[in-house]
């Protein structure tokens, strides 16, 4: 009767931590890319920049908003693909003027 119970925790454990690991590599993913963006990186670098940080078969988005940058990274986690569960991290940046160009 134990053994069960303490399987079923186990796995949600491994569930939870997969989910937190997604969403810090969203995070990390989302400031790469603001950052890249912010410096008028060509959108294509920005895009390859973040989702090489991204987790596996995440949606990038970028946009820019007058002076600011946005970049949003949707990542489903691994174990929980077939749910209609998503991670979803975005980041702001000011958008840095080019000197002499």
């Amino acid at each position: 009767m134990v053994l069960p119970v303490l399987v079923a925790f186990a796995m949600a454990l491994v569930g939870w931590l997969l989910v937190v690991a997604a969403q810090i590599q969203c995070v990390d993913a989302a400031r790469t890319g603001a950052r890249a963006a912010a410096r008028q990186d060509p959108a294509d670098a920005v895009a390859r920049v973040t989702r090489e940080a991204a987790p596996q078969g995440a949606t990038v988005t970028v946009s820019r908003e007058k002076d600011r940058v946005r970049v949003v990274v949707v990542a489903k986690p691994r174990l929980l693909r077939g749910l209609p569960f998503e991670v979803r991290e975005e980041a702001v940046a000011d958008a840095e003027e080019r000197v002499g160009s």
